[in-house]
């Protein structure tokens, strides 16, 4: 093919892990557009952060870890997070020069007869001998099928397309998830609804105290073991509870976070329980998280029986090329800087011919 380009390693997504995993790709003497590639099919720097809401301010943001390498300080708490990240991402690239290549969509990951893989996008093909695959879970909003869910005559939008608290006014609003998403939304929509009613699956669990780095640790475990028997990862956040902030007790005492189990179905009007209940709604909102964005991986057939990759470490069981970061216990911005330097770590062993080992 007269666009095919030869790399060691092509780096998929520009997030927290893929930059991490590129500037140790470039700390360890890889170099740019020969050594490795790193591909993004976002408009601009900041990962998934560009596309958040407005009213997500940078001071409301928990643990935002900084990239290795350069700090992110100064930062105006009252700044959009988005602009914020941003910025800062878009410095960290000039600073390694990462040259990260946008906007490119990677369309699928292939064997190649001689052992390489295939990384065909937008742009043209790349042979890799080996993938970093950091494309994370934005671009894949997880909308859950209730009865009767498009019959509903109002306006139904998630997470991923939340437009701010101010669209929502004189609405009646039903908010559908139970993690952090979920009670963002309702604290700043509850101002301006005409009503919220807060639904989710399973009671929400509200963590009292200090998160230190023995709890941490503990639900990260729990999130590897998943990945390991070749579950589907669920998040992090999902197993560490949602902290009690001031914030939180005062939406408790108003009763903005009174939550009943999700209905039973969507009416035109609303939602409905068996019990009989129901509730009027202009507006569902579903705040029901994210899945993996790996589609793209799908020729290499990594998926497990139970539904998702099968991984130990960062390295895929069934196919030691292909590393994935910010995938299940790496979900954060802490855990994808560390998943970036161990997947480069294990690369570096896979292309020197030495056995990898856990």
């Amino acid at each position: 093919m007269n666009d095919m380009r030869e790399v060691e390693v092509a780096v998929l997504g520009a997030g927290q892990a893929g930059l991490s995993a590129a500037y140790h790709l470039r700390r360890t003497g890889f170099v740019p557009e020969r050594g490795f590639v790193v591909l993004d099919h976002s408009p601009g720097p900041g990962g998934a952060w560009q596309f958040r809401w407005p009213s997500l301010t940078y001071g409301k943001v928990h643990g935002m870890h900084s990239l290795p390498g350069m700090e992110l300080t100064g930062a105006d708490p009252a700044r959009p997070s988005s602009q914020v990240v941003a910025g800062y991402f878009a410095a960290y690239e000039r600073a390694f020069g990462l040259r990260v290549r946008r906007p490119v969509d990677v369309r699928a990951v292939r064997d190649d007869a001689d052992g390489r893989l295939l990384v065909e996008t937008s742009a043209g093909t790349w042979s890799a001998r080996a993938v970093i695959n950091a494309t994370g879970t934005w671009d894949r909003p997880f909308w859950p099928r209730y009865p009767g869910r498009e019959t509903f005559r109002g306006r139904q939008l998630h997470t991923a397309g939340y437009p701010g608290p101010e669209a929502f006014a004189g609405l009646r609003v039903v908010v559908v998830g139970g993690g952090a998403s979920g009670t963002q939304h309702l604290l700043e929509i509850a101002p301006y609804a005409a009503a919220t009613t807060w639904v989710t699956r399973r009671p929400p669990v509200f963590r009292e105290g200090p998160f230190d780095e023995g709890a941490g640790r503990a639900a990260v475990a729990l999130v590897e073991d998943r990945v390991r028997q070749g579950l589907p990862p669920r998040s992090v956040v999902s197993v560490t509870g949602l902290p009690l902030s001031d914030a939180v007790r005062q939406g408790l005492a108003d009763g903005v976070l009174d939550r009943l189990p999700v209905f039973d179905r969507i009416t035109p009007t609303g939602v409905e329980w068996d019990d009989g209940r129901r509730v009027d709604a202009d507006v569902i909102l579903w705040a029901t998280g994210f899945r993996p964005a790996v589609g793209h991986l799908g020729p290499l057939r990594l998926r497990e029986p139970g539904g998702g990759i099968r991984v130990e470490g960062t390295r895929a069981v069934s196919d030691r090329r292909v590393h994935l970061v910010g995938y299940g216990p790496s979900a954060s911005t802490v855990g994808a800087n560390r998943a970036g330097r161990a997947a480069v770590r294990d690369i570096r062993k896979l292309l020197a011919g030495e056995p990898v080992t856990v």
